[in-house]
């Protein structure tokens, strides 16, 4: 099911990433996949246009190449590296070991070789924003399920739980509200944004996707209030 764009209060709490790269293939690709996990991403092609976003975008991890035109990645790298909430990896073509190290010394927080994993990329932005915000940590439980809300990381019982954006918010709204029977229509309202037309049946939906994801087959986690709507069991 194709998912409808985020409200804006949404991705006000988002996540930023900055993509730079010459290569819109791959800016492409790593915009789509952190845009499905629930991040802002903007996209710079260079150096210099990277250095003009990063002051609006306000990034809290950028991802660049090195080898790019009018301003390469390592004096990008260089240019913020006093910027303590920003973090920085590099996704280079440049494997040896001597561009890693150069990399890591003008202040990158990380380093990783095309051609990457999606996966092993996404694990790596989360640890740089853990990294540089050792206090945020697990914002939100109820029992045994865990949200990081700077991470977007979601576990139960310490397994990690892949969530779309949609699903995401969900259920953080969900642990928010701890055993507060949430009607459907303020979910649509808060989930899915006021100017959504959609059809009201998304809710159940992805209240049923939850529970798979969650392994809530019995309902015992969320559970169901006939007529009203939704609450999580604290």
């Amino acid at each position: 099911m194709a998912e409808p764009a985020p409200d804006a209060t949404s991705a006000a709490r988002s996540p930023r990433v900055l993509v730079v790269d010459d290569e819109r293939s791959i800016v492409d690709f790593i915009r789509l996949g952190l845009q499905y996990e629930g991040f802002q991403v903007q996209t710079a092609p260079d150096g210099q246009a990277a250095l003009r976003l990063i002051s609006e975008f306000k990034p809290h991890v950028v991802v660049l190449d090195i080898m790019m035109p009018k301003l390469d990645g390592l004096a990008v790298t260089e240019a913020i590296r006093g910027n303590k909430d920003t973090g920085v990896i590099i996704l280079s073509a440049r494997d040896e070991v001597q561009d890693r190290i150069k990399g890591l010394e003008v202040g990158a927080d990380d380093y990783l070789v095309k051609p990457f994993d999606f996966g092993e990329l996404l694990a790596r932005i989360r640890a740089v924003m853990r990294r540089r915000n050792p206090n945020a940590g697990p914002q939100l439980q109820v029992q045994d399920v865990t949200m990081d809300e700077a991470t977007r990381e979601v576990r139960r019982d310490g397994r990690a739980i892949e969530l779309s954006a949609r699903e995401f918010d969900l259920l953080r709204l969900l642990l928010m509200h701890p055993n507060q029977v949430l009607p459907r229509d303020r979910i649509l309202d808060q989930v899915w944004g006021y100017n959504f037309f959609g059809d009201a049946n998304n809710v159940e939906v992805y209240i049923r996707y939850l529970r798979q994801k969650l392994g809530d087959e019995k309902h015992a986690l969320i559970q169901t209030v006939r007529g009203v709507g939704y609450r999580i069991k604290a």
